[in-house]
């Protein structure tokens, strides 16, 4: 199975695009995955410059986060969703629903993605997320059961957020959960929010040890199914994800740095 790794844009949006796709290239990722703009033209540019370096691209939406009333969130989700399948991205990441809407509500906007997928013929999956329809495995649980083919991305660092914990007291949550994963997203997150300052230090070492196991089993899953891809992007966040320093704001680490060194431990730890 190849295993292919993603740089988030998220946290480099101030840069100009060429000046991020060579960082992206310098650093060794195979792809960048982003949100696209709704401007065609903007769109397309993107589109071809990722294509031109010689990098993968997956399409992210998660705009609709600012929709809160569920007839607007609707309308948003369907045409950031076909702006997202027009790139002809490997798929679509999305940010799906809310934790407040009704469950037949979120059944309606998840029905809603398979027919723009089917439509375009672009794979959507949909990100485990805080407020979202899945943001607490409880909350989660009963769309599995009801959607056997549901596809996720696995962003376990906000269950530990929002279970306060490791997850160490459900294994059978995640025994229903993991198999339906076909993207990660590599954050390392801990029991009071969803990202440590630095992964690399020794006082989250049990954090670390245990997202890598997750991404571990998702893995062997996909590679038992006969997948022949698998991807990755890690994904730490800028301020205020990345933690910073009471009244100057000075952050505590770089996250883009934070990206580049989950890159080469991944690459280390999947190689063929």
């Amino acid at each position: 199975m190849d295993i292919r790794i993603f740089a988030p844009h998220w946290g480099s949006n101030d840069l100009a695009p060429g000046v991020f796709i060579e960082r992206v290239k310098a650093a060794g990722f195979d792809g960048i995955e982003m949100s696209l703009p709704l401007d065609a033209a903007q769109r397309d540019d993107w589109r071809a410059r990722i294509a031109d370096a010689g990098l993968l691209l997956i399409a992210q939406q998660w705009e609709t986060v600012f929709h809160p009333e569920f007839d607007a969130h609707r309308d948003a989700l369907a045409t950031y969703l076909a702006n997202a399948c027009a790139a002809r991205p490997l798929f679509v990441n999305t940010h799906t629903g809310k934790d407040f809407y009704t469950h037949e509500q979120n059944l309606e906007l998840i029905a809603l993605t398979g027919r723009i997928a089917r439509e375009h013929g672009v794979p959507i999956v949909h990100e485990i997320h805080r407020s979202r329809f899945s943001g607490h495995p409880m909350l989660l649980l009963p769309y599995l059961r009801e959607l056997p083919d549901l596809e996720l991305t696995a962003d376990l660092s906000h269950w530990c957020c929002a279970c306060e914990s490791l997850l160490d007291d459900q294994p059978a949550t995640l025994a229903a959960t993991l198999p339906h994963v076909r993207h990660i997203h590599a954050r390392v997150g801990h029991a009071q929010g969803p990202q440590v300052s630095d992964f690399r230090a020794p006082q989250f070492a049990a954090e670390l040890a245990r997202h890598l196991q997750w991404w571990d089993r998702i893995v062997a899953l996909r590679r038992a199914a006969g997948a022949t891809l698998m991807t990755i992007t890690p994904e730490f966040g800028p301020v205020p994800y990345t933690q910073s320093m009471p009244f100057s704001g000075e952050p505590l680490s770089d996250a883009w740095d934070l990206n580049v060194a989950m890159l080469r431990l991944l690459r280390e730890r999947y190689a063929a």
